[in-house]
């Protein structure tokens, strides 16, 4: 907590936030959280610099994807066991929902960057979907923090891949009731 709150701090959540979209494996709430709950004034700058930060590094993932896919992109892929021909298959078919349901989740969002720029799909939508996505998650966790403070904190670490889980099952459930059943 005593270094959440240190000079360098935030700096330092806008490198981990900006790393994490496109090559770095520790997502920027582990920094977020103790920075939120040491400062819980600054709660809106730091969701602020996070999201910032993660959409410019999720523009990174991209291009390693859309120029680099035969080389630093294949290696990431491999690294975190992911299969772009299946991303592909769900760009073809879900377009903008892969990047909106998987920014909201736990899933790594270096996955979501890298395939989008390999799918080459639209850098504009994927610029606003990774606004919208990262923004949401963000802001909703120092929200949370800044409201509640400690309970939150221990609430978000027990249960926030459930709750998300949930949510996300929800969004697919209602896409696919829409689709199929309307």
């Amino acid at each position: 907590m005593r270094q959440a709150d240190s000079p360098h701090a935030t700096r330092t959540l806008a490198l981990v936030s900006f790393l994490e979209s496109s090559i770095f494996p520790i997502p920027p709430d582990a920094m977020l959280i103790p920075m939120c709950l040491a400062n819980r004034a600054r709660a809106w700058h730091f969701a602020f610099v996070c999201t910032v930060a993660s959409v410019l590094g999720g523009l990174a993932g991209y291009a390693i994807g859309f120029f680099l896919i035969e080389t630093l992109g294949s290696l990431i892929a491999r690294i975190y066991s992911m299969d772009l021909a299946t991303f592909d298959e769900w760009y073809a078919r879900w377009g903008l929902w892969v990047i909106l349901i998987k920014g909201l989740t736990p899933i790594p969002y270096k996955l979501v960057t890298i395939a989008s720029g390999a799918a080459h799909f639209s850098l504009p939508v994927f610029i606003v979907a990774s606004i919208v996505t990262r923004g949401i998650r963000f802001y909703a966790v120092a929200g949370l923090l800044r409201w509640k403070g400690e309970p939150i904190r221990l609430f978000v670490e027990k249960y926030l891949t459930w709750v998300t889980t949930v949510f996300v099952v929800g969004i697919v459930g209602g896409i696919l009731a829409a689709k199929y059943v309307f």
